[in-house]
């Protein structure tokens, strides 16, 4: 029931996102200021990232974390810095011409 249900509330706002119905007309201004398009895409936007928010919680794969704090932590993103292998070392990078004398025309 529960992923029927978000199934139902992310295919509304697939159809709510064709806002067609706002194309023609910047009228009402919402505040005094705000085309009605805009506020529209606002909300839209606001409510998208409610329902992410609940997908999330309540539709993740929890096969996904098992184990995920176990092997290959760290490699994200350090890289492998704890493989043991050598790094080569840095060398300086050479002065830019001008910076020796202060960098600039005066």
């Amino acid at each position: 029931m529960k992923r029927a249900l978000l199934l139902i509330i992310v295919g509304a706002l697939y159809v709510l996102h064709q806002d067609f119905w706002f194309w023609s007309t910047a009228r009402p201004l919402v505040f005094g200021f705000i085309p009605v398009g805009l506020f529209y895409h606002a909300c839209y936007a606001v409510v998208t990232a409610i329902v992410m928010m609940l997908l999330v919680k309540q539709a993740w794969p929890s096969h996904l974390e098992e184990g995920a704090g176990e092997e290959g932590r760290g490699e994200g993103a350090r890289g492998r810095e704890g493989d043991g292998a050598p790094r080569p070392p840095v060398s300086p990078s050479p002065a830019l011409p001008g910076a020796a004398d202060g960098g600039g025309e005066q």
